[in-house]
């Protein structure tokens, strides 16, 4: 079911594409690239359904969804400063990859009625969902445990982010896409990423414990997520 659903999307992601082309005659890719990122979540949303959770499991995915996005109000004053990378991997971490993703994709989603919804939404929406994703499937191997790869994840996870994103930037600005515009942007972003990454360590370190442990304690509470399933 999941291979048909990573298919299904991949055609949808190039339909979107070559939709937008033909629509467009060369111009205005970045709308059907935005579809093209939002059909990316479509599998992780339909299999997160099939699967039926838990209401508890729905509670807890909407608390951190909520605690993501107020993170981000918080902090909106400080540019490029957030903690939504660090709360959406947390998460994964004891919730595991399919939560990891749906939190992510949904606190993009949220915290942007604020910020401003637009055709970035859904880079947005995938970024932070693959994100959650990653920390996911390296938290059941354990491989986020100790400080030094978590704070590795966190630089990996701020680098990816930008690298996604200015894809939605030459889009954005030029209408259509190249290698060395998205080169070019991806140079020109480097402080930036700088500042993602940095954020990213910080708020891993401090949120990490305290915020794993209360994370731990309400599985074994509540009897959610026990199996880790979706690593």
């Amino acid at each position: 079911m999941r291979k048909a659903l990573s298919v299904i999307a991949a055609a949808g992601v190039a339909a979107a594409a070559v939709l937008g082309a033909v629509l467009s005659e060369g111009t205005g890719f970045y709308f059907a690239s935005a579809a093209a990122a939002l059909m990316c979540c479509v599998p992780f949303f339909l299999s997160f359904e099939k699967r039926a959770p838990s209401a508890g499991e729905l509670v807890l995915i909407a608390v951190m969804t909520a605690f993501s996005a107020a993170g981000r109000f918080i902090f909106a004053p400080v540019p490029f400063f957030k903690p939504v990378s660090a709360i959406v991997a947390i998460s994964a971490r004891h919730f595991g990859a399919q939560a990891g993703f749906m939190t992510g994709a949904l606190s993009a989603l949220i915290s942007n009625i604020y910020f401003g919804q637009g055709p970035w939404t859904p880079f947005q929406m995938l970024c932070w969902g693959l994100i959650g994703a990653s920390a996911g499937i390296l938290g059941k191997r354990r491989l986020l445990d100790k400080p030094l790869p978590l704070c590795i994840f966190g630089i990996a996870a701020g680098i990816a982010y930008s690298f996604i994103m200015d894809v939605w930037t030459v889009l954005s600005t030029n209408g259509s896409f190249t290698g060395e515009l998205w080169i070019a942007a991806i140079v020109s972003a480097l402080p930036v990423t700088g500042i993602y990454c940095v954020s990213n360590v910080i708020f891993l370190l401090v949120l990490n414990k305290p915020l794993g442990n209360k994370l731990e304690r309400l599985k074994t509470k509540y009897g959610v997520f026990m199996s880790n399933y979706d690593g």
